[in-house]
């Protein structure tokens, strides 16, 4: 052998992989780690681009679960307007790797919750998923209340699932000064008054958000030490950036960082895979085809496409799945025309009514 390069398969060439094929035809992109069975459960957590991945498992007969279901009688439009079954609990949307290691610390009782909440016209809101109930909680009691079902909600997921899917979303965040906790979004968007002597802006860097999704997954491992990662990054850009940088270089930015963590954890750790849902999107060789005429939006085209190389990487790696009876709570398959980036619930859409 002269050379390292001279038995690398086609995929490793630029020119056989990606410039000599049809972008239809490019693949396999992934290697999965694990072979993911229709019966064992999947939760799914993160940006709002997770939601897709819920959605797709479901519908493939997968057994995508949620630990925390909406009333009975409420209709699939209140339920999902009211974010039950958006995520397997009732979290919204958890853009940040440090909102996520908050949320898992209070799941597994090592850190109790701040007993706030933001007040308008006289409804109360969540400062940790402040869009859940669109017309905000009647009392601030039924605001903490309602938050502790989720908590509860989200360490049953953690102790009862196979695979957890997190979706890393920003590297921007909010946070109090004081005690250091976490909101979901800027206070005085949604709901709440912003008061900068109380509220920090935190850029995260990569050193951080590595330690804190590490930790995060280090704890949720005590209460299910069999509990396995897949990690994706939200191809979706950011609606609105308070870096000081144009919202372009912002977005590459944050994605690129979001990136390099879930790379090396992918690698280093053997619980923990990653699937390039933000590259199948991205990618120069898509020339902007799976986005919605905003560049922003990812079309119903892009979602089934990032997800047929999903699950046609597991089946060429592992070929047909098992199929057994799904459990009596996995929620049932629905057929439903293909949805965009426009149909899913984010709550970082809100800032774009703040630009001029």
């Amino acid at each position: 052998m002269k050379n390292p390069y001279e038995n690398l398969p086609e995929i490793a060439f630029w020119k056989t992989a990606v410039a000599q094929k049809s972008l239809f035809d490019i693949g396999p992109v992934w290697q999965p780690k694990f072979s993911i069975q229709p019966a064992e459960k999947v939760v799914t957590f993160g940006s709002c681009f997770a939601q897709h991945i819920g959605r797709a498992l479901a519908k493939r007969g997968y057994a995508w679960t949620s630990f925390e279901q909406p009333p009975k009688g409420l209709s699939d439009a209140n339920a999902k307007r009211f974010n039950y079954n958006v995520f397997s609990a009732r979290t919204g949307n958890i853009y940040t790797t440090s909102l996520l290691h908050q949320w898992t610390r209070w799941a597994t009782g090592d850190e109790t919750p701040p007993a706030i909440s933001w007040e308008k016209n006289g409804r109360f809101y969540d400062p940790f998923r402040p869009a859940i109930e669109p017309d905000g909680f009647a009392s601030e009691d039924e605001m903490l209340r309602s938050r502790q079902v989720t908590i509860k909600a989200l360490a049953d997921a953690i102790a009862g699932a196979t695979y957890f899917v997190f979706t890393l979303g920003l590297t921007e965040s909010w946070k109090n000064k004081q005690d250091g906790y976490e909101y979901a979004i800027c206070p005085g968007t949604v709901a709440g008054v912003f008061d900068e002597s109380q509220h920090v802006f935190d850029n995260q860097f990569y050193e951080a958000i590595l330690a804190e999704l590490s930790a995060a997954m280090d704890r949720m491992l005590k209460i299910n030490p069999g509990l396995k990662f897949i990690l994706t990054v939200s191809p979706v850009p950011l609606t609105a950036t308070n870096s000081g940088n144009h919202v372009m270089v912002a977005t590459m930015e944050s994605k690129s960082t979001l990136r390099a963590v879930a790379g090396r954890l992918a690698r280093e750790r053997a619980e923990v895979d990653y699937f390039p849902s933000y590259e199948i999107i991205n990618s120069p060789t898509s020339k902007g085809t799976f986005f919605e005429p905003n560049q922003r939006s990812v079309n119903p085209y892009g979602v089934n496409f990032v997800m047929d190389n999903f699950f046609d990487c597991m089946r060429r790696q592992y070929g047909e799945p098992v199929r057994t009876e799904p459990p009596a709570d996995a929620p049932a398959p629905v057929a439903e025309k293909p949805k965009s980036q426009d149909d899913v619930v984010c709550e970082e859409e809100l800032l774009s009514a703040f630009g001029t």
